[in-house]
């Protein structure tokens, strides 16, 4: 191969999503696609219900999985997105009764039915609908009730075997009661969400570092293992709470220490963790514009979202987790793989298009005339 033909071979290379050379920004529209993708992909409504498969050839995605897809489509609207409506929002909460009715005593993770009742009382405030209100009630109510003695001094258990107090059940029950605040009976929500706060940040916080560990076992056992979701969560409630310096601090350890070459860390396919960045993604935007931090953070979010949209297959549109390389375009995907993705391309703001090169041809230049 001759000089010149190495050359172009080399600048093809470079260009090809997730190749690591120079990448396009995504837009508005092609959030709008990839939303139309992962929808035409996994999206299913029978009736009054709607749900979201767990890959696009069968099967219903898990509880907590549908818990956290319906958040994604209830801020794809708040992002003012075209696509998901109320009564898009309204299907998927009704599908989610489907399968698990309005009792979730029978799942012994606590964590799910706190995902699940942020999602229900989000939804709640998007429809209107009372009763996906009560629902989030209850079921905060129960998990509260099982859930939380003063062993290591309070804290929620992870599951009902109460063997360990974890961030992941934590920082999604405070967000739940700040929500549940804002939906009524502020007093007593509001409070119980600076409670569980009180106690995430003693116990699992690293103020110097940013650090919020997994969880403490109650026979001493300190897992200090940190994850983007939980990350999140964190950054989220402080962020209710007004407590922006811890908000800041854990979002500069994501930036720092949960990254790749700037990338949130790709935590696998097929499994429970891929839709962690999703997550941390939702608080994450939402702490930046609430406090105005779009200098310190966008383009960092905006290389991650543009990550997400350039490794896209050109078969479907649809883009995984696993931002450092192209989606595989021979395999059925799943709906958790996917969701970080869609996440990203439409919560995190595009940047400004371009300006457009000028023409040296074009009349108006006086250097043509």
């Amino acid at each position: 191969m001759n000089v010149r033909c190495w050359s172009i071979f080399l600048l093809v290379i470079a260009t090809l999503p997730g190749m690591g050379g120079p990448a396009g920004a995504y837009t508005a529209s092609d959030g709008d696609a990839m939303r139309e993708a992962y929808v035409r992909a996994f999206y299913v409504q029978d009736g009054r219900a709607g749900w979201f498969k767990k890959s696009q050839t069968s099967g219903v995605a898990d509880f907590w999985e549908e818990a956290e897809e319906i958040e994604t489509v209830i801020d794809l609207y708040e992002a003012g997105s075209h696509g998901p409506d109320k009564a898009m929002i309204s299907a998927l909460l009704q599908g989610f009764l489907k399968f698990h009715g309005t009792n979730w005593s029978d799942n012994i993770y606590n964590d799910d039915c706190m995902w699940a009742a942020i999602a229900f009382a989000r939804g709640a405030r998007v429809t209107g609908d009372a009763r996906f209100k009560e629902i989030a009630r209850w079921n905060f109510d129960m998990v509260m009730a099982r859930g939380w003695d003063d062993v290591l001094g309070g804290g929620l258990y992870w599951s009902t075997d109460n063997r360990s107090k974890n961030a992941c059940v934590n920082g999604p029950a405070g967000i739940a009661a700040f929500l549940l605040g804002q939906l009524g009976d502020q007093p007593r929500y509001e409070a119980k969400a600076g409670e569980i706060y009180a106690w995430e940040r003693a116990h699992l916080f690293n103020p110097d570092t940013g650090a919020v560990a997994d969880s403490l076992e109650t026979n001493g056992t300190f897992h200090t293992w940190a994850s983007t979701y939980n990350q999140g969560t964190f950054i989220g409630l402080a962020n209710f709470l007004g407590h922006p310096n811890d908000a800041g601090r854990a979002a500069d350890f994501t930036r720092t220490n949960l990254t790749r070459r700037g990338l949130l860390l790709p935590y696998g396919v097929a499994g429970n963790n891929s839709g962690f960045n999703a997550i941390f993604l939702r608080w994450m935007v939402r702490y930046m514009r609430d406090q105005g931090l779009e200098s310190n953070y966008l383009s960092w979010l905006q290389d991650n979202a543009s990550a997400a949209w350039n490794v896209r297959r050109a078969s479907d549109g649809l883009s995984w987790c696993q931002w450092h390389r192209p989606t595989p375009e021979v395999k059925p995907l799943l709906s958790w793989d996917c969701l970080a993705s869609l996440e990203a391309v439409q919560v995190v703001p595009p940047p400004p298009p371009a300006p457009a090169r000028s023409n040296p041809n074009n009349s108006s230049n006086p250097l043509t005339k």
